[in-house]
């Protein structure tokens, strides 16, 4: 992780949001301390980020679930060498998946958690390609933390709960914006527990620069490859850096009032960073020259000339694909932003679904992952979720993302 790149993207030199986290800093203490905290999907790099942010204040006991072996060891070796986990009193990992028995034995056989903070997600766009996935990711974003809520209220001690969101699930366009908005209703809903049964919060925010899949990530791999870059011409994003990502997800567990979404106070004047000037400034600062293609064939077939002469192709594409949103926003149309005493942040109060709404989505997404005598149809997964959302635009296309370089 070279933090000197996120610059590129964020274009800060320094966090927008430490004076916050300083301000705030006797509250998440008075919420830190003494407590058990486990943190699922703690691999990631925004549940890193986030892990980072607590191991300042005097937590006593921190368990990293993620069922990624290979990140958790890279998470471990790298606080080891750091010596950031030596002053607590019990720090576990474990490759864990949150829907396994194993991990139901778990949450059974240790103390009861007074904290957990999951960052467990699918979050790529494309992963709505197929019924299947689509399914796969509507079990991870909504009908786990569900399941998990409802455990964790029946063992009784956990107060306070956080899950990670997007600004994807405001006026979402994709299946992956979808199922983030279903999982707020999911978390705040009174359906799955009565408001005062746990502290719940989430958090909206931006792309993270250089994180774990992102495209961003993907030039530097893409260099060591020696494969050309490629990005969705004129098109704009807001960016926060990993740090800044996990100052977000710390005052949002920590200091955000019960039953709201934290989100960054970014300016579309001012915070919009086009994504084929960051591709620029990205291969400038490895010394190379970019050289702008319009097809693939030429990008690739171009490589070695435009390398023998310290240049690199970057292929410029259109923003055409299933789920791709032309613009960021962080509330819905029927959302409004409130105070919480922050500079660069705010929150929204949460907007309840009508009820039983989101009972009858769980209920009819449950049969149809049962039901094998009816065709899985992504089209009828798409009119469930209008019914729970019905802010949901789906914007649909022929083209995917999975057939782009």
């Amino acid at each position: 992780m070279d933090h000197n790149l996120d610059p590129i993207a964020t274009k800060r030199d320094s966090s927008l949001f430490a004076t916050d986290v300083d301000a705030f800093r006797s509250v998440i203490d008075d919420q830190i301390e003494g407590r058990r905290i486990l943190v699922l999907g703690g691999a990631g790099s925004i549940g890193g980020a986030t892990l980072r942010q607590l191991l300042s204040f005097p937590c006593d006991t921190i368990h990293v679930v993620d069922q990624n072996e290979n990140q958790l060891a890279e998470l471990v070796r790298d606080l080891n060498s750091t010596a950031a986990t030596r002053s607590l009193a019990d720090f576990q990992t474990l490759p864990l998946n949150i829907n396994s028995p194993a991990f139901q034995r778990l949450l059974g056989d240790e103390p009861p958690y007074d904290v957990v903070l999951n960052f467990a997600a699918l979050k790529h766009v494309r992963s709505e390609k197929d019924a299947y996935s689509l399914l796969q990711m509507i079990q991870t974003n909504v009908l786990e933390p569900v399941q998990l809520l409802r455990f964790l209220a029946e063992r009784g001690r956990t107060t306070r709960y956080f899950s990670v969101s997007t600004d994807k699930a405001a006026n979402p366009v994709n299946l992956m914006g979808a199922t983030k908005r279903a999982m707020e209703h999911a978390i705040f809903s009174e359906e799955v527990l009565p408001a005062d049964e746990l502290c719940r919060t989430s958090a909206r925010f931006a792309n993270v620069a250089f994180s774990n899949g992102s495209l961003l990530e993907s030039f530097g791999r893409r260099l060591e490859k020696r494969q050309p870059l490629a990005v969705p011409r004129d098109t704009c994003r807001f960016f926060v850096s990993q740090e800044e990502a996990g100052q977000i997800c710390l005052l949002a567990a920590f200091a955000t009032p019960p039953q709201h979404i934290l989100f960054p106070l970014l300016s579309s004047k001012t915070d919009l960073h086009r994504l084929d000037l960051i591709a620029m400034q990205f291969l400038e600062h490895h010394g190379y020259e970019p050289v702008i293609y319009e097809r693939e064939e030429d990008a690739r077939g171009g490589l070695e000339a435009d390398l023998a002469k310290n240049r690199y192709p970057l292929l410029l594409t259109s923003l055409d694909t299933a789920g791709e949103k032309p613009f960021e926003e962080f509330l819905s149309d029927n959302e409004q932003q409130v105070d919480v005493g922050m500079s660069a942040l705010a929150a929204i109060p949460y907007v309840p679904t009508p009820s039983g709404r989101l009972a009858n989505f769980i209920s009819r997404i449950q049969e149809l992952t049962l039901d094998r005598d009816t065709p899985l149809l992504k089209d009828r997964i798409v009119a469930e979720f209008r019914e729970l959302v019905p802010e949901f635009e789906h914007r649909n296309s022929t083209q995917s993302l999975d057939a782009r370089m």
